[in-house]
């Protein structure tokens, strides 16, 4: 068990974007799962909040997040999942951010994304970074382990449903997603996998397979009957590149966020942070761009984009 001291000590090294060492790597996750198994798969949180997207293993633009929207714990924060793969920090991002949520358990929530999975992680850079930085997996195992234990959507205030990707056709209630078995890997199918992987679309109605290979596209009937049949007001999600770090779909019912700015190291795209006070009546949105001088151009692994790049 570490104290309070060592554990800020870590959070100070994590802060620099240092290396940990895998002993250390090993408590942390041990101790994080403690504290996601203790969540349920839908976290209820009140207001004031402050919601961000995929980071994606941006690590100075994650410390450029904060300066943004406020640390922890003065500001509580719900992140939507991906913080790993495509960038070249995956490791110090995803450790700083559990060492956060170890210290404030109760002002940062960590939602599972489609890339908080080994079989995503083996193909679009973590792993290899993991290889890479330690010299074998077994950093890999200890975080893709612990993904297993994150939690999987928010309820804000009562009245705005958060998850990485968006709903599903098997999940008409909330309660369908809180009786989900979610200590394990990340399927390819089923309400969980919907929730990661699925995206708005504001072309069609109804439901159709989505061309991400898991998953549907949602059309703006089905937002509505979600909402309707849960007394919800709106969606929030990330899971998709958007040129301004936020777009609307739906009548303005379900919100893309994404807050990784210039993503890859050459989309150009700015980030945002969605800022929701206490009983909320407005969105307002901190946009924000990259880190001018990150050190992230080509000092860490990358793959070739995904046929879902955006």
């Amino acid at each position: 068990m570490l104290t309070n001291t060592e554990i800020g000590c870590l959070k100070e090294k994590a802060l620099r974007c240092e290396l940990l060492d895998v002993s250390d790597i090993k408590w942390i996750c041990e101790k994080v799962r403690e504290v996601f198994a203790a969540e349920d798969n839908v976290v209820s949180v009140s207001s004031p909040v402050t919601v961000a997207g995929d980071t994606h293993g941006q690590f100075h633009d994650l410390l450029e997040l904060f300066k943004t929207g406020g640390d922890v714990p003065r500001t509580k924060y719900v992140f939507l999942g991906d913080y790993v793969d495509r960038g070249h920090h995956s490791v110090q991002v995803i450790t700083l951010l559990f060492l956060i949520k170890i210290q404030h358990p109760e002002h940062i929530i960590l939602l599972r994304g489609n890339h908080e999975a080994r079989a995503q992680t083996q193909v679009f850079g973590f792993y290899d970074e993991c290889l890479l930085k330690y010299g074998d997996s077994k950093a890999w195992c200890l975080f893709t382990s612990t993904f297993d234990f994150m939690p999987v959507a928010a309820v804000i205030d009562s009245r705005l449903f958060c998850a990485h990707g968006g709903i599903s056709p098997s999940a008409i209630h909330l309660d369908d997603l809180r009786k989900e078995e979610r200590f394990s890997e990340l399927p390819f199918t089923g309400p969980l996998a919907d929730i990661a992987w699925s995206d708005p679309e504001d072309d069609h109605s109804g439901w159709r397979e989505s061309p991400r290979g898991a998953g549907y596209t949602f059309g703006e009937d089905a937002t509505d009957t979600w909402n309707q049949t849960n007394g919800l007001e709106g969606i929030v999600r990330a899971h998709q590149m958007v040129y301004e770090g936020f777009f609307w779909h739906h009548s303005r019912k379900t919100l893309t966020l994404f807050s990784a700015p210039n993503y890859m190291y050459r989309a150009g795209n700015t980030a945002a942070v969605l800022q929701l006070e206490t009983n909320f009546e407005t969105f307002h949105f901190n946009q924000f761009l990259s880190a001018l001088d990150n050190g992230e151009s080509g000092d860490g692994p990358m793959v070739n984009p995904s046929p879902y790049f955006l």
